[in-house]
């Protein structure tokens, strides 16, 4: 008697998926070498130099930092409406124009000092809950006031 079964036995695993793989792979590999990870930046530049108040404890070398005039403009949001408050040196501003008038004020008496504008360093120092728009409203009136070196601090 012969056992028919042993030879009929088949097993349909349906077509050969390695060329398919291997496909993918090339073109996935492709499109990484070619494509770019880097966008156009979201973010508003700081050009300012170190300070000699950052956290490390290395003394800096001698002529590496130089010396500017801080000017800190601490932002908070209104809470009567939607806008800032942003506190300079004496003045308080809730507009974008009141803030670059007064700055433009402040460039002026620190020109008068012997301080130019680029030995002036405006520090934008937000607080909790401001919204973007508003620190870019800040850093504009910044920049209309002719200041060259704006910052911007971490949140307090």
């Amino acid at each position: 008697m012969r056992i028919q079964g042993a030879r009929k036995v088949h097993y349909d695993s349906g077509p050969n998926m390695t060329p398919l793989v291997d496909v993918v792979m090339v073109i996935l590999i492709f499109l990484m070498l070619t494509g770019t990870f880097t966008g156009t930046e979201h973010y508003l530049v700081s050009n300012v130099p170190f300070s000699k108040q950052g956290a490390g404890g290395a003394t800096p070398p001698a002529g590496g930092i130089p010396e500017d005039e801080p000017v800190v403009i601490r932002v908070e949001q209104n809470a009567t409406r939607d806008g800032f408050i942003a506190r300079a040196e004496k003045t308080t501003a809730t507009d974008m124009q009141t803030l670059s008038n007064a700055l433009s004020k402040l460039r002026v008496q620190l020109a008068g000092t012997g301080k130019p504008a680029e030995k002036v360093q405006i520090v934008i120092s937000p607080g909790r809950n401001v919204k973007y728009k508003h620190l870019v409203d800040v850093y504009q009136a910044a920049l209309d006031a002719k200041f060259t070196k704006v910052a911007f601090a971490p949140s307090r």
